[in-house]
């Protein structure tokens, strides 16, 4: 495959008005910007650093059937409650961590939980264009022992002209397994935040510092950004009413 052979490291760079058009532009860009490095589950990546700006993240439309790869249709929506709601949080005690958990009810050592997302709402409230509203996952004293630490690292919030902006920085992120449906859960919970301010939402920025495609994935890849680049893919965007009239139908 063309992108095997080593570039010069470049940057994934991307502005677009939806989401499923950010997706597949940073897709493109990955595939000619990309290099390829070693891993530690004993396969190659190829991987850049990456910025995605979705000018308007809940414009229609908001779905790519193609970056749904949670194994069903209703699995995007899963997901959704899993960060927003914490449907899987019972479950931390065995999968080491949920982001609803590390957000909600972040555990330190000897202390009470923190609820970051609602600490967040409360300063914007009282400092809507504060530079220090914020919510962490990592815990450096157990996470870079765990096999599969989280992936998500910080989310950022301020409230610009009148709407809630977010920031979501990731340590790593699977642009073409994971991208998607983190970046659509995440502007869910930008929502959910949005809401409980009372104001509109904004802007939506997604930054990862390795944004990457196992090599087990490269044909895929491949096959996938020739589909984005002959136009193919815009047949699987959909709005988020027809999304949902088709998990309806599979029921």
């Amino acid at each position: 495959m063309e992108f095997l052979e080593y570039k010069r490291l470049g940057i994934v760079y991307v502005e677009a008005s939806v989401l499923p058009e950010a997706w597949e532009q940073s897709l493109l860009q990955l595939y000619e910007k990309g290099i390829i490095i070693d891993t530690e589950y004993g396969e190659k990546s190829i991987d850049s650093p990456a910025v995605i700006v979705v000018r308007e993240p809940f414009r229609e439309p908001r779905i790519h059937l193609k970056g749904i790869v949670a194994g069903t249709l209703r699995g995007l929506l899963e997901y959704v409650d899993e960060v927003v709601k914490g449907i899987h949080d019972h479950l931390v005690d065995k999968i080491e961590y949920t982001y609803h958990e590390r957000l909600f009810s972040y555990k330190v050592p000897g202390g009470e939980p923190i609820n970051q997302i609602e600490r967040v709402v409360e300063k914007l409230r009282k400092t809507p264009y504060s530079r220090r509203a914020q919510a962490i996952t990592w815990q450096p004293w157990k996470d870079p022992c765990l096999e599969h630490p989280p992936c998500l690292q910080r989310c950022w919030f301020r409230v610009v002209s009148g709407r809630l902006a977010m920031h979501v920085h990731m340590r790593s992120n699977d642009a073409l397994k994971a991208a998607f449906m983190n970046m659509y859960a995440f502007t869910e919970l930008q929502r959910h935040v949005a809401r409980e301010l009372g104001v509109e939402t904004g802007y939506y920025i997604h930054i990862a510092d390795s944004y990457h495609v196992y090599e087990r994935d490269w044909k895929w890849f491949k096959a996938l950004v020739e589909q984005i680049k002959n136009g193919a893919t815009r047949k699987r965007w959909r709005t988020t009413q027809q999304y949902l009239n088709m998990v309806k139908m599979l029921r």
